[in-house]
């Protein structure tokens, strides 16, 4: 299979398995992650998706271009999923290489953790190539129009500390480290009563595109929904749980489906 999915208690991890490809995308690899994404969000039991890309070479080295034709598999987009927007929290661990579609997988994500030795860039540049998969609409949103401006037409390289100082990416770890550090982040994360955090996501992403009022106004609506878990929480926190920054354990199980 061109995409492995495990499953690390309340975390799905979907790993591009095409390492001597340096983890291309071609047309059965983007059906796979489509599939892998569509069962991560139809099981409630799972919280947070980690996207990764065997190896160690290389997180993803966009679209398969031996296999590249007109076909952008329907409104999911040509590396799988990139035009769907996930209802759940979304994380990528980079090694390596993340280049031309693959940046555009990882900015899909909300957070990107990579090593050290991570090159990122819009390598689809020197092909003649266009950015099909969201990166024209994302990388602004995360970079700032100018600085999108000079990946897009540049289609130069940048390392994991320049990449972090714009804000591409969220965190840098040794080598070897990032998918580690990665699913810990998403086990964090997925610890926290997790209404209010697909609450507050929603809101961060809803506002990109309202009115500061209309934000404000759908913000209230869904604190609304959530103040009861908040008022759980709370109570919890009285009697103990949740202090020194930890929130209360959960059991963790692991399971995979290669």
């Amino acid at each position: 299979m061109s995409v492995r999915y495990e499953t690390d208690g309340p975390v799905a991890v979907l790993t591009i398995d095409r390492a001597e490809r340096r983890n291309a995308v071609d047309r059965a690899t983007a059906n796979a992650l489509l599939e892998g994404y569509r069962r991560f969000e139809a099981d409630d039991a799972l919280r947070v998706l980690v996207v990764t890309g065997a190896g160690g070479q290389s997180f993803c080295a966009g679209a398969d271009l031996k296999a590249l034709d007109n076909d952008v598999v329907g409104d999911a987009g040509p590396m799988g999923f990139t035009r769907l927007r996930s209802a759940k929290p979304t994380l990528a661990a980079i090694e390596g290489y993340c280049v031309a579609g693959g940046l555009e997988i990882a900015v899909w994500c909300d957070l990107r953790v990579v090593g050290r030795s991570a090159q990122l860039g819009c390598l689809e540049r020197r092909w003649g190539v266009p950015l099909i998969d969201g990166g024209t609409q994302r990388l602004p949103r995360i970079v700032g129009l100018g600085r999108a401006l000079d990946l897009v037409l540049t289609g130069r390289l940048l390392g994991a500390a320049e990449a972090e100082r714009i804000g591409l990416v969220d965190r840098v770890v040794d080598d070897g480290a990032a998918l580690t550090e990665a699913v810990a982040l998403a086990k964090q994360i997925a610890e926290f009563p997790f209404a209010c955090v697909l609450a507050d996501r929603a809101s961060l992403l809803d506002g990109l595109s309202l009115s500061l009022e209309e934000g404000l106004r759908v913000e209230g609506e869904r604190g609304r929904e959530v103040l009861a878990e908040a008022a759980l929480g709370a109570a919890r926190f009285a009697g103990g749980a949740g202090r020194h920054g930890r929130a209360a354990s959960r059991s963790s199980t692991k399971s995979s489906d290669k």
